[in-house]
Order: structure tokens, then sequence, then C-alpha cells
């Protein structure tokens, strides 16, 4: 398993089963939270849940179809992040996260996918990175933005969140474009 610095405060590692329990505990304490914009916490609740879904990520990193990475903010997982999609034909990838809220607004987000955004020109050799975000969503928007991204639209009847349907931003930045 991997680990990538970013920073003195901030690192990234490839998703571990032991990780498993540290996952379970944040989704305790902040179901809620995460359940506003995020489907996943009605369906993944156990230990052994999210085991799966951490064998599942790594089955597809090894296929080289995604990469998903628990973020760490001073020795402690406070989230996740991932290229929840690697598209090598069309050289393109999209990125995905969700931190505590506890550790919301110290810019951890924003430096995890500027990070992103460097991997995947410089390591995968892909051509665009895109980044989904509910419409409605403004803090995940301006992440996109703070990283240089550009929307490129609004999808409608996106994803299910609850019992609500979201319309998505469709975000980008081509390696072209980049500064």
């Amino acid at each position: 398993m991997f680990t990538i610095a970013i920073d003195d405060e901030l690192k990234l590692a490839l998703v571990q089963e032991s990780f498993a329990l540290h996952y379970v505990e944040l989704l305790s304490e902040q179901e809620e939270y995460l359940s506003q914009w995020l489907a996943w916490p009605a369906f993944c609740q156990s230990e052994q849940d999210f085991r799966l879904f951490i064998q599942r990520m790594l089955h597809e990193y090894a296929d080289g179809k995604s990469m998903t990475c628990a973020i760490f903010y001073q020795g402690e997982i406070v989230g996740n992040c991932s290229f929840n999609t690697i598209n090598h034909d069309t050289k393109c990838a999209e990125v995905g996260y969700w931190l505590s809220q506890k550790h919301q607004g110290k810019g951890i987000v924003t430096r995890v996918v500027t990070k992103l955004i460097d991997i995947a020109f410089n390591e995968h050799m892909l051509e665009k990175v895109q980044l989904a975000a509910a419409k409605d969503n403004l803090a995940s928007r301006a992440v996109a933005e703070r990283c240089g991204m550009t929307l490129e639209g609004i999808l409608t009847n996106r994803e299910k969140v609850g019992d609500r349907i979201l319309d998505h931003a469709i975000y980008g930045i081509h390696k072209s474009n980049r500064p």
C-alpha cells in the first residue's frame, strides 16, 4: 500500500482493510452530516460493509479503473478521496471526496484535489479531470473552482440521495489549460 505526502500535515494512503473501523467511527459520529450530499452512508453502516467496499476498491485499483485513498490530517483519518473512475480510453478521471465535518474550512479538500489533479496529469498521463458536485453543494463547487476547474454544465436528475433527486454541476480541467 502506498502513501502520498501532500504537505507536513496532510497525506493520502491507498485504502486498506485496517481502515474500516476508522470509517465506521467517522460515520457513526457524522452520518446526518455526510448524508446531506452522499448516498453511500445509508448503505455502508458496519465494519464489514466498509471492508467489502475497500476490497472492491483495491480490485478496481489493481485493474487501473479507480484509486481510493484515505485522507490523513495530522496522522488521523479524516475522510476519503478517489478517482471514482479512470478511463484510459478517453484519458479522463473523475475525482470524489468526503471529509469529516470538524475538519472543514482548513483547505484540506482543496489541497487533496489539487494533488489528485497532479497525479492524474503527471503519473497517469491523463488529459482531463472532472468533478461532479450536487448543484446546491456550494462548498464542493467552491473546491472545484479553487482548483482551477471550469463549470461545464448542469446534469439534471444525476443522483438520488435519501429521498431527494439531485442535479449535479460538472466541472473539468484539461492538462493543456492548466496554469
